[in-house]
C-alpha cells in the first residue's frame, strides 16, 4: 500500500460555542467566506487518495449529508439561468470517485468513542484522521505530511505544535522523546494537562494517521471524569507497546471551534481571494477603532 484509503472525520460535537448559530446549522457547515468547514477536511482527504471517508456524526446533522449529495434540482436551475460556471461548485468532480459513509454516535462521549464506531469500516490498514475544527493553511496539506511520514516510518503519526503554556490545558500534550528533524518520538501523552505539569509545550493537532491497533487501545481505555473515551488515552497505551511519532507541521492552523479562530480564518481566506482581498484591505484600514 502507498495510499491511506480511508479517513474518519468526527463531527457529532454539539458545537456549544457558537449557539444560536449552531441550534439548527451545524458547526462544520459554517462557511469560511463561501465554503463550509467540512468541505475544507473533506478536500484535505481527497488530497492524500482518500476515497472511502466516514463522517461520525448526530443524530440531528443531516445538513452535512446533503451537503456532499448530487442536487440535480439545483444544477438544472443554475443551468437555466446560464450560470453554468456555479455548477462545479455545487456538484464537484472531484467527489463522484469518493465513498461517503455516515455512522451515527447517539451520545456524544469524547472522540475516542467516535473514532471506535467506525472500526468495521477501517478493519486492517491505516487510516487518517481528519477534525474538521482545525482548519490548515499550508503549501502541502497537513495530513499529506502525516501520510508521508507515515509511510517513512510505518507506524503511527499525529500532527503536533508549540503552543502558549496558557493554552496548554485545552490540549493533548506530548512527553517527547527522540527528535530526527520534524519527526518526533512520542514517550507519553497527556490529555489536557495542568500547564505547571505539562510533560512539555508540544500539542497534538486535529490530524492524524493511525494503524488498526489503536481500535485494540480504545476498547482499554476508561472513561475520564467527564465520562468521556479519548483517542488521547489510547495514544498513550499505544506508546508504550509500538513506536508512535508526532509530526512538527509547516503552515498555520486556525482554531475554528473557538470564536476567535473562526473570525481569523475567514480573515486569512478573504486576503486570499483574488476577488475581494483588496476590498477587505481597505476595509481593514478603513476601521476606525475609537468605536471599539
Amino acid at each position: 500500500m502507498t495510499q491511506i484509503k480511508k479517513a474518519i472525520l468526527p463531527v457529532a460535537g454539539l458545537g456549544t460555542r457558537f449557539l444560536p448559530a449552531t441550534k439548527a446549522i451545524p458547526k462544520e457547515m459554517l462557511p469560511i467566506v463561501d465554503m463550509p468547514l467540512i468541505e475544507y477536511a473533506v478536500d484535505e482527504a481527497i488530497s492524500i487518495g482518500v476515497d472511502e471517508i466516514i463522517f461520525v456524526t448526530s443524530p440531528d446533522k443531516y445538513s452535512i449529508k446533503t451537503h456532499f449529495e448530487r442536487s440535480e434540482s439545483l444544477e438544472n436551475k443554475l443551468l437555466k439561468k446560464g450560470k453554468s460556471n456555479l455548477v462545479e461548485k455545487i456538484n464537484p468532480n472531484k467527489y463522484n470517485s469518493i465513498e461517503f459513509h455516515f455512522i451515527t454516535q447517539e451520545e456524544q462521549i469524547g472522540l475516542g468513542h467516535a473514532i471506535s464506531l467506525a472500526a468495521d469500516y477501517v478493519i486492517d490498514e491505516p487510516f487518517a484522521v481528519i477534525l474538521p475544527d482545525d482548519l490548515f493553511v499550508s503549501e502541502v496539506p497537513c495530513i499529506k505530511e502525516l501520510s508521508e511520514a507515515y509511510f517513512q516510518t510505518k507506524n503511527s503519526v499525529v500532527a503536533v505544535n508549540k503552543i502558549d503554556s496558557n493554552q496548554i490545558h485545552k490540549y493533548g500534550v506530548i512527553k517527547p522523546g527522540k527528535i530526527n528533524k520534524n519527526l518526533i518520538e512520542i514517550d507519553d501523552i497527556v490529555e489536557k494537562p495542568n500547564k505547571n505539569n505539562a510533560p512539555s509545550d508540544i500539542a497534538v493537532c486535529g490530524r492524524y494517521i493511525l494503524t488498526p491497533d489503536i481500535f485494540d487501545f480504545l476498547k482499554l481505555v476508561k472513561e475520564d471524569k467527564s465520562g468521556e473515551i479519548q483517542l488521547t488515552d489510547a495514544i498513550r497505551l499505544m506508546a508504550k507497546e509500538e513506536p508512535i511519532s508526532a509530526l512538527l507541521y509547516s503552515g498555520k492552523k486556525f482554531d475554528c471551534g473557538s470564536k476567535l479562530g473562526y473570525v481569523q480564518a475567514i480573515i486569512s481566506n478573504a486576503l486570499s481571494d483574488n476577488e475581494i482581498k483588496e476590498d477587505i484591505k481597505k476595509f481593514i484600514k478603513s476601521i476606525d477603532w475609537t468605536f471599539f
